[in-house]
């Protein structure tokens, strides 16, 4: 592969990440050419909320303009009524202001942070004033008009300039936990008999609880999208729902592996335990393959046959008494690992129908219906 291929490719991987920059570039300028060309009094406030707007998807766009517009409303009109109704002739009169201007909407704000521009704005109707001699009203129209149009113009681009959904985020995000649920299933599942990397699972799970994080946030802003009618596509509950479903699964499993195996039953479960992980793994690995590309579900029944398997070889432990003689929190564990399973196995068959709804040719088949 010739470095010109390498770098398109990078550049290729990173194509949302660099659309975003193209979009704050561009509602950055046009917020300050129409700031300027209104003749607003500071343009600056114009750029910085269109850069604030300006998001990684047009649904999370929508909520940060919806918020912030919020919360610059309350805050201009709270901040100039109380300019206009208590008068001030002295700094400290000014000091006593702000501090009841800003106390509570400081307060208001750590109960709903999507009200936080409300103290800012309340600040700047009051103090701007004193800097320019103008008077505490035409200071909050100023205050509305400026970011007005900073959010209109963020909005704007976000819609019309390279616009990013939600909803194939998610296909990304997804595919990225599914991933890491593999490999931390595999390592899990190996520290049976040769004992596990500690270090190595911590950060896998760790990794596994961001991702989730950012999936959840990724799913509320395509639902959004969703509600505003602005993109089409399955509803993203089923999917987080049995993502979420399967990291449980592999907390249980965490739990039911936290020592080895006595040697004798590894001995007999080490065959279909490596089956059983390495299809799994597969699985998994290969639907994250299916949601980025927006393909069928990959094929499951080898996973119906490794955890049969399984299930045949822990029937013969449990039927040779295997597990009698041993701690009872060993035989709580091997019991505990064969639920585990059982219920990972469920989930990985709402995994391969969901993934199938997720397919380019399911939603198309779902938008013509709904057509």
């Amino acid at each position: 592969m010739t470095r010109a291929r390498q770098l398109f490719e990078r550049v290729r991987a990173r194509r949302t990440q660099l659309g975003l920059a193209i979009r704050v570039t561009v509602a950055a300028t046009a917020a300050y050419a129409i700031a300027t060309a209104l003749h607003l009094l500071l343009p600056l406030w114009a750029v910085l909320t269109a850069l604030i707007v300006t998001q990684m998807s047009v649904g999370r766009s929508l909520k940060a303009t919806r918020d912030y517009m919020l919360g610059t409303i309350g805050g201009a009109i709270y901040g100039g009524a109380i300019a206009i109704l208590i008068p001030y002739s002295s700094e400290a009169g000014l000091l006593g202001l702000l501090v009841l201007s800003v106390a509570p909407l400081a307060f208001i704000a750590a109960i709903n942070p999507s009200l936080s521009a409300a103290t800012v704005t309340a600040v700047i109707v009051l103090l701007v004033p004193t800097l320019h001699h103008a008077d505490p009203l035409t200071s909050a129209i100023d205050r509305v008009s400026e970011v007005g149009v900073g959010a209109v113009t963020g909005l704007l681009v976000s819609f019309l300039v390279l616009p990013s959904r939600a909803v194939r985020q998610i296909r990304a995000s997804a595919a990225v936990l599914l991933e890491l649920i593999a490999d931390a299933l595999a390592e899990l599942l190996a520290g049976l008999t040769r004992g596990r990397d500690n270090d190595a699972l911590h950060r896998i799970q760790d990794g596994i609880g961001s991702a989730m994080v950012n999936l959840n946030a990724i799913g509320s802003e395509a639902e959004r999208e969703r509600a505003a009618r602005l993109s089409s596509g399955p509803d993203t509950g089923p999917l987080l729902r049995t993502i979420l479903r399967l990291r449980h699964d592999v907390v249980m499993i965490g739990r039911a592996t936290v020592v080895p195996l006595p040697v004798e039953v590894q001995l007999r479960l080490a065959a279909p335990l490596t089956e059983v992980s390495t299809v799994i793994a597969r699985f998994l690995r290969s639907a994250a393959g299916a949601l980025r590309e927006g393909a069928g579900a990959p094929p499951i029944h080898p996973v119906h046959v490794a955890l049969q398997h399984y299930a045949e070889a822990v029937a013969s432990v449990r039927q040779d008494g295997l597990i009698r003689g041993h701690p009872s929190d060993t035989a709580e564990r091997f019991f505990a690992l064969g639920f585990s399973l059982e219920q990972m196995h469920q989930n990985l068959c709402d995994l391969d129908r969901v993934v199938g709804e997720w397919s380019e040719s399911a939603s198309d088949k779902s938008v013509r219906v709904a057509e």
